[in-house]
């Protein structure tokens, strides 16, 4: 991505878009140069204020839950929230598809080229949320050395799994969200294509 694509985009989290610049929900769902799947932060790494991009006002805006701002009461965002461009899950909100990315914290509105490694599927109180785990593509990004598959997650950082379940199920109030499934990197390609516009 040329920098000065990556400083447009950066610019999203401080103000609303107007103009000619590309909007995140106008993104493709794969990069048009190396065809690798695409995600656009919305949460960084290391935070634990929940934000969403709002299409319909083209900024980054706190995620709400029972009518207030969302702080996840729980240790920091473990990676990069976000989400796949160019998707559009069954939820009633017909939302994106969520994704986290395994890396150092990224600004909101940062888009990385990423390689699936699994899906884990929420019950976030009776609403069923595919999230996709992923990897940047680009290996300077990279801060989980050799991990390309759930396989590669698993076995070299068994702790990394119980680590993003504590998180996904402190989303919401005791009880409230709870783990589905965990798939491979396989499973990540079907949903990505049912989802895709």
């Amino acid at each position: 991505m040329r920098l000065s694509a990556l400083l447009t985009l950066t610019a999203l989290a401080a103000a609303p878009l107007t103009g000619c610049q590309t909007r995140p929900d106008d993104l493709p769902t794969f990069s048009p140069e190396r065809k690798l799947l695409q995600v656009v932060v919305e949460m960084p790494a290391g935070t634990n204020h929940a934000q969403r991009y709002d299409a319909t006002q083209h900024q980054f805006v706190p995620e709400r839950r029972a009518g207030l701002d969302h702080v996840v009461e729980f240790l920091p965002c473990p990676g990069n929230s976000g989400f796949i461009p160019g998707t559009a899950t069954d939820a009633p909100s017909a939302r994106p598809l969520a994704a986290l990315v395994l890396c150092e914290a990224q600004p909101a509105g940062t888009v990385l080229e990423v390689l699936p490694i699994g899906l884990v599927t929420l019950d976030d109180n009776g609403l069923m949320r595919p999230i996709v785990l992923a990897v940047p593509a680009r290996p300077s990004q990279q801060i989980l050395p050799a991990v390309v598959s759930w396989q590669d997650l698993t076995s070299r950082y068994p702790g990394a799994r119980e680590v993003l379940r504590q998180w996904f199920q402190h989303q919401g109030r005791p009880g409230e969200v709870r783990i589905v499934s965990w798939k491979d990197e396989k499973a990540v390609e079907q949903q990505v294509r049912q989802a895709m516009n």
